[in-house]
């Protein structure tokens, strides 16, 4: 009784007492604004910007992927691993409650220690039957820090859940625009092929007619078999790009539907809002520093191991050589101890996890801070790229329109004799090879956009999640 009553005054006595640090954000200084001011629109940020693009085609292949996706499946369940490891930890705090039965049969030696009488049975039975309780009281919140760590990796582990479905979403978006892109660079090389390849015909009838001669006919074939020669690279690079969706959304590699031109697509808007949200809403500035808290926590739990653990012990049970009387009054037993134990010398043993748990904390933070340094560099990249790619995109342009006027008069003054095909053979060609840069311009230009969302995060990325399934969902769907 003075063993409980000392146990049970120590208990509230030190039952607030937790060794280690509290964690605290670290202190982050943030850019007082982007290179590239833009003004405050809607919460765009906030919203399924995929939508913006206007392409049903497009939303549906983000809608499979978030169900499909099966980097989206591991993320979830791997939310689960944690939620199971924090159950597991947390139990600690309580309580243990087992129950055990025994039941054996033995024959004593006739010559032991002592000798049994004569004419004893050396033969006996034991039946056994027990409910035992421990508890190990928690006086230095070794296991609440290793709760608290636990609860952190939880958390981490939902933000990189989300990051998977921001990168998957983004994925989905820019591997679609890139296939749309590719379908209409391949309609250009085909058209320009075409036309090369009338011109060529054309060429060979006036060369039998000797009115030409072999080199220019040379030269015509050369442009021709040079658009030729663009088809199959760019059916190749469509069926990679394709079987790349096609992973995406969880499937067999094969064709992917389309939608809209590239041409026809309408550019979302750009989402504006402070740089200092940033450690609000990206997922891999959240997951680095819940990482943060739980090392915080760890070196917590590692210094608690210095104090002295307290526990308690009971056990209720029966013992008896009669299976009739094992559950009766004389066969009941019973024990209820409490030890206490601790470090006296270790050799270093626990400096050296206390010195390994601090080490891994100033790795978290330096991961936390260089992870948010690259966020601001990220959003800056994306929001000057997208300005750029507008300008790029309008000055590319005008060099096709350029181009197109110069090839177009180029033609006409070599069908009225007034110049050589040289001059329409270099018109055409650097008409050309525009246009397959303007295309992969504009889909540059559409690709930043993309970026911007990325890089910003935002509430979209929980709206997609709540589109992927749990690793809940999952085990439901497996079971039926």
């Amino acid at each position: 009784m003075r063993i409980n009553v000392f146990v049970a005054l120590l208990a509230s006595g030190l039952a607030g007492c937790m060794v280690g640090p509290d964690y605290v954000r670290p202190t982050v200084e943030s850019p007082t604004a982007w290179r590239i001011d833009y003004p405050m629109a809607a919460d765009v940020a906030n919203t399924r910007w995929w939508e913006q693009f206007g392409d049903p085609v497009l939303n549906d292949l983000v809608d499979g992927a978030l169900r499909e996706n099966l980097d989206v499946r591991i993320a979830a369940a791997r939310v689960d691993q944690f939620i199971g490891a924090l159950t597991a930890t947390r139990s600690q705090l309580y309580p243990q409650v087992g129950y055990g039965a025994e039941a054996s049969r033995t024959r004593a030696s006739r010559v032991g220690q002592p000798p049994l009488p004569p004419g004893a049975d050396p033969y006996f039975s034991l039946y056994e039957a027990s409910l035992g309780a421990s508890w190990q009281l928690d006086l230095f919140g070794r296991v609440r820090r290793l709760s608290e760590a636990a609860q952190a990796q939880v958390y981490a582990s939902e933000q990189a859940q989300r990051g998977v479905v921001l990168s998957l979403v983004t994925s989905v978006a820019t591997s679609y625009i890139s296939l749309r892109a590719l379908d209409r660079q391949l309609e250009i090389a085909q058209a320009t092929a075409r036309n090369f390849g009338a011109t060529a015909r054309l060429f060979h009838l006036r060369f039998k007619a000797g009115i030409v001669a072999r080199t220019e006919v040379m030269q015509i074939d050369s442009q021709y078999q040079q658009a030729l020669a663009a088809i199959p690279a760019f059916e190749q690079a469509i069926a990679a790009q394709e079987n790349l969706i096609s992973i995406l959304l969880g499937r067999n590699p094969g064709p992917i539907v389309r939608g809209k031109a590239i041409d026809q697509l309408v550019a979302p808007l750009i989402p504006a809002d402070l740089p200092s949200t940033l450690l609000q809403r990206r997922p891999d500035i959240l997951q680095a520093e819940q990482n943060l808290v739980a090392a915080n926590a760890n070196v917590g739990a590692t210094r608690a191991l210095y104090y002295p653990s307290v526990s308690i012990t009971g056990l209720l049970g029966s013992v008896s050589t009669a299976f009739s009387s094992v559950f009766t009054g004389p066969a009941s037993a019973g024990l209820v101890a409490a030890g206490v134990s601790g470090p006296i010398f270790t050799a270093g043993g626990i400096a050296g996890q206390v010195g390994s748990a601090e080490a891994q904390y100033q790795q978290a933070l330096l991961a936390y801070q260089q992870t948010v340094l690259g966020a601001f560099r990220e959003t800056n990249d994306a929001l000057t790229g997208s300005q750029k790619k507008i300008e790029e995109v309008a000055m590319q342009s005008k060099r096709v329109d350029a181009l197109r006027e110069f090839a177009r008069l180029s033609r006409l003054r070599f069908d009225k004799g007034v110049a050589a095909y040289l001059d329409v053979l270099v018109a055409e060609n650097e008409l050309f090879a525009a246009e397959l840069a303007g295309v992969r311009l504009l889909a540059d230009r559409y690709a930043q956009l993309v970026n911007v969302y990325q890089a910003m995060g935002g509430g979209w990325v929980d709206l997609a999640a709540a589109m992927a399934p749990t690793a809940q969902s999952l085990t439901t769907a497996q079971t039926q």
